[in-house]
């Protein structure tokens, strides 16, 4: 096998979906479900890292990083989980994990850990993007350096100005701060502008703000030395080494700590950071971008955000318009997931019906580009041979009906619908609390920035929440 060879110890569906990704990448990608089978690929095919569940059925990271610890040469090992606590990350890390990661599993940040010598190609074009022959496109840009092409498509004014601003200051190194309703494209825009700077054969890392507690956040992005708390057993370099030279993306800004957001202001007014547990600051070459989902100015009116912290970063503001108010691109868009979603489940070309265009059109897009893409993509399947019509967007699964009704059988359901009373019976606020979150981690497929969203609360505030109801025996993923 190649030397660039990564290994998932992972249910296959966990997985399977990046491994095109790390393909063009120039990785190869091997799996396996249980401890013998990991350890057999290791001794034959020498992995750069290993990317491990913190158990599967029959097998706990455990063993594995026991075997790591005796073996000088062992790859490192990340653990990635659907859920966590700093705790349990502690954990591992004190076992000699090298991180503890909360899905999704993205490419930059497996790239982030691989040895530098093993450092693939860069990422090619992100989601809300196309190559030259993706339909009906507007507003491309060649990429520097000879990398491929990609696109933001859309044609409204607002997105071109913005478009057009990302374009002039992409080749500096002025920070910029992305903000813009959840699903919008922020980190889109960002890798556009790292894709046509000066750094685009650099590294590009993104870091989730929200996804951490504030201690682990500091060492992601800072690094830390052996023995800087337990568990420290290695150096570790931060986000911020990783991305030397490159671009670092600092996604959901308004999510840090207070305490973090001052030593980031250091970072960005003297270029050096200070790992913890060291005693020498440390140089650093990075261009810093940043996205928020909030009104990042009333955050700083309630003492929730740095005011000078936000001065240092929205140097260069780029606001992105909600899909609601770019008119036809909806359209532009949704033809264009419609023909990605049908080339990779081999249908033919699709087209919309008079009904279902105008339904795009009126429609208010609280998820924006995201919820788009995956209506489009849930259009796509319920389609088949199309054309697509408005009840293949299943926004109300209850009144979708199949399109063949033949030989199928259901049991009538004649009692009456709740009234507006019954539905809303009273009960106690921490039940009616409880209901409302798993309601929104249904709704969002388990997305916990969004179902913050939907809430009207921070991801922290959410994320204790979960872990609350964890305990009290909750299945809740």
């Amino acid at each position: 096998m190649s030397s660039k060879t990564i290994l998932f110890v992972a249910e296959p569906q966990a997985v399977t979906g990046i491994f095109p990704t790390l393909k063009e990448a120039g990785l190869q990608a091997g799996l396996a479900d249980n401890l013998n089978g990991a350890l057999h690929f290791i001794r034959k095919s020498t992995p750069v890292a290993v990317f491990c569940r913190p158990s599967l059925q029959g097998f706990t990271a455990e063993k594995l990083l026991a075997e790591a610890q005796a073996d000088p040469d062992f790859p490192p090992i990340v653990i990635f989980s659907k859920g966590g606590t700093a705790d349990e990350a502690q954990r591992f890390m004190e076992l000699g994990a090298r991180d503890f990661w909360l899905e999704p599993l993205l490419y930059e940040k497996i790239k982030a850990v691989l040895p530098r010598n093993h450092d693939p190609r860069p990422e090619q074009e992100p989601v809300e993007t196309a190559r030259r022959d993706a339909p009906r496109r507007e507003a491309a840009a060649p990429s520097p350096g000879g990398s491929k092409s990609f696109q933001i498509i859309g044609k409204h004014p607002a997105v071109l100005r913005v478009l057009a601003l990302a374009k002039q200051v992409a080749r500096s190194k002025a920070t910029v701060l992305i903000s813009g309703e959840s699903g919008t494209g922020k980190e889109m825009f960002a890798r556009f502008l790292h894709h046509h700077s000066d750094r685009a054969d650099r590294p590009f890392v993104a870091v989730n703000c929200a996804a951490l507690p504030e201690h682990l956040l500091e060492s992601e992005l800072f690094g830390h030395e052996k023995g800087a708390f337990t568990g420290a057993i290695n150096r570790k370099l931060g986000k911020f080494e990783l991305a030397s030279g490159g671009t670092l993306l600092l996604d959901e800004i308004t999510e840090m700590d207070m305490g973090l957001q001052a030593k980031l202001l250091r970072v960005l007014q003297e270029g050096e950071i200070d790992r913890v547990g060291g005693v020498e600051t440390v140089s650093v070459d990075v261009r810093v971008l940043a996205t928020t989902n909030r009104d990042i100015e009333q955050s700083v009116r309630e003492g929730k955000f740095r005011q000078d912290l936000f001065y240092r970063l929205n140097v260069i503001p780029l606001k992105l318009p909600a899909l609601k108010e770019r008119g036809d691109d909806t359209l532009l868009l949704a033809e264009f997931f419609v023909a990605k979603y049908c080339a990779a489940y081999g249908l033919g070309r699709l087209h919309f019906s008079d009904e279902a265009g105008k339904w795009l059109l009126e429609y208010d897009w609280p998820g924006n580009v995201r919820e788009l893409q995956n209506l489009m993509e849930r259009a796509v399947l319920l389609a088949g041979s199309g054309p697509i019509a408005t009840s293949h967007f299943l926004i109300d699964p209850d009144a979708w009906q199949p399109d063949d009704l033949e030989g199928a059988s259901a049991e009538t359901d004649n009692t009456p619908p709740e009234t507006p009373d019954e539905a809303m019976s009273v009960m106690p606020l921490h039940e009616m609390e409880k209901r409302l979150v798993l309601k929104s981690l249904n709704e969002t497929g388990g997305n916990r920035t969004q179902a913050a969203d939907l809430l009207g609360i921070s991801v922290r505030t959410l994320r204790n929440k979960i872990n609350e109801y964890k305990q009290l025996g909750l299945d809740i993923p």
